[in-house]
Order: C-alpha cells, then structure tokens, then sequence
C-alpha cells in the first residue's frame, strides 16, 4: 500500500521529522526562514494526507477544498487563525495545534516585554549605542514601577494564568477578563474577574493574550484607549488583530497612555517605515513569545506527533475541532490511512 504524503512549510531537524517517515513519504519546504509561496503549498496540498504548517502560513478555504487527501493540519503554535477551521471541519480534516508546551516561554516573554517597556530597558540600551550617555540626572531613563501596581489580563487562558503566576512575584495586582471565570487563578493568584471596561480603567499595564475572534478582532480601538489610565502601558503578545494599530498610534502620540510592547500586529512581518517604529516610546518584537530553543523544539514535536497518530487512527494530542473526533472515531481507530 502507497505510504501517505506528509509536506512540512518549513525545514525542519531530521531527528525530529524521523518518526513521519517510517509510515509516510515526508517533503519539507528548504529553508528555516523564508515562508512556501502560497501556489507551491497548495500544490503540494493536493496532493498530501497530512500538513505540518506555521502560524504564517495561510490555509484558507480555496487551499483546503482542492486538498482532496487531507486528512489532518498540524498547526505549529498555539494560534491557528491562519487555518480556515470551518472550511477543514465540514471536510472531516483533524486541525492540531501545540498548547501547553509554550506557555512558561511565552509567559516569560510577555513579562519580559512589559519589564522593558516599563522600564525604558532598549531605549536605554541604544541612549549608550549612540554616545548619548555623557552625565547622570535624577531622571535620565526613568520609567515606570512594576511592583505593587495593577495588572490587567485579557485572555485568561493557558499563558494568560502563567504570567498572573509572575506577577505575584512582583506583588502586583491581579485583574483579568475572560469569556468565562477562572476559579483557579481566583484562588491560588487573587486575581479578580472585572468587566472589559473596568479593566481598562483600572490597570496599570494592560495585557492582551485574547485569541483572535470575530468578538475579539479590533477590540483594542480608540474607545478602549481612551479608557485607560494616562500612565497605563499596553502589552499585546496574543494576537495583532485585536488591536487596531492607527488607534494605538493616535493614544500613544496624544499621550493617552504611556507606552506600549508589541510582539504581534495586525500584519507580519511589520514594515520598517511602520509610524509605531517611529515612537520612541514603544518596543517592538518579531512574534517570539514561544521562542526558546527548548520550547520550540517541543512544539516540533508535538506537531509531528499530532501528524504520526493522526495518520495511524489514532486521536492526536492537541485537537482542535474536536467535536468532529467523535464522528470520525469509529472509522480510524486501529485503522492506518
């Protein structure tokens, strides 16, 4: 019987890969940095079993409809809103994505974006670069507290709880709002479940790691700026299109808040000419909030083994559209493609 054909959007490590091809022909897009044009992934698409894409990577409707074969999307992140889930769903396609595995990392990242956007750490860092640094005053490069302050969670999800985890170290306040309440981090962190808009209002650092829904998309606009503090300082390390960027810009340069620390935006990679560059008061990252060595080597592999059970039958680790696993279970289990 002809082995199912497995195409990965990036080259990845072959000792991670190995497992794929012991029951299936696997190719791999050859480079680590640029992305598979859309016309080659398509092609490749219709003719594969099994996907193994990233976040960048757009799997739309048209894509998904002439992949005649497929049989499972291994996602490779937490993320999957470049997946059209609908569209993989109505066609019984399995969509895996890698939790979990990522979410100290990025918890770590998140503080450490509010940690140097508070505290001015990369424009201090260039103020030196540049020869700038030629006398001390009592508020050369003063920023603002991060201990004893608010802040405020949007998305209280997996990573959402790890960074209320950290703020505890820092003594901080712990304010969250979330489509549902958490009873644990209620409990074990003292966060307080408020209202979107009591969370504006009230948080020294507004955090956003809300997934991107059609209730989520463009909730960070005007109106929500304008409801926070002058002093606050937004951190978005979720999703780029819950934010609208003109809006931000707009808050930023009228001072109606005080900074902000982006790894995400509304299109990746940014533009080097983007007017957000161009404001001191604000520090900018490439989308590396699960980007540690270890980390993303463990997202690999979940990834490659989400592929390897689907394609023997079995339920993968990280599903997705779970309510379609029920329906198909009967027929794959112990059941090879």
């Amino acid at each position: 019987m002809k082995k199912p054909f497995v195409y990965i959007t990036r080259k990845l490590e072959s000792d991670i890969v190995e497992k794929l091809g012991n029951i299936a022909e696997v190719q791999m897009w050859d480079s680590i940095e640029k992305p598979v044009p859309y016309d080659i992934l398509k092609e490749k698409a219709s003719k594969a079993h099994a996907l193994l894409t990233m976040v960048s990577d757009k799997v739309d409707e048209s894509l998904i409809a002439s992949a005649p074969y497929l049989k499972v999307i291994a996602n490779l992140g937490v993320g999957y809103d470049n997946i059209a889930v609908h569209e993989a769903t109505k066609r019984k396609i399995l969509v895996c994505n890698t939790p979990d595995v990522l979410s100290d990392t990025t918890a770590d990242l998140t503080f450490a974006l509010l940690m140097a956007t508070a505290r001015r750490i990369v424009e201090g860092h260039e103020y030196i670069k540049k020869g700038h640094w030629q006398d001390w005053n009592p508020y050369l490069m003063a920023g603002y507290d991060i201990h004893h302050k608010t802040i405020g969670i949007v998305g209280m999800g997996r990573i959402g709880e790890k960074v209320a985890k950290r703020a505890t170290g820092f003594e901080m306040n712990i304010l969250y709002h979330n489509r549902s309440r958490k009873q644990k981090a209620e409990e074990e962190l003292g966060a307080k479940y408020v209202s979107f808009e009591e969370l504006l209002g009230q948080s020294d650092f507004v955090v956003s790691l809300a997934p991107l829904t059609p209730e989520t998309k463009g909730m960070f606009n005007r109106k929500a700026f304008s409801l926070m503090k002058n002093s606050a300082i937004f951190i978005n390390a979720g999703r780029g299109l819950v934010m609208n960027e003109a809006d931000l810009y707009d808050a930023l340069v009228n001072k109606e808040i005080a900074a902000a620390g982006l790894d995400v935006f509304e299109k990746e990679p940014i533009s080097a000419n983007h007017p957000l560059l161009k404001l001191q008061n604000v520090v900018v990252l490439p989308h590396i909030g699960s980007a540690s060595l270890e980390t993303r080597k463990k997202m690999m592999k979940l990834a490659v083994d989400n592929i390897d059970l689907a394609l023997q039958g079995k339920e993968p680790k990280a599903l997705v559209n779970r309510e379609i696993w029920n329906e198909k279970k009967s027929q794959l289990h112990n059941k090879a493609f």
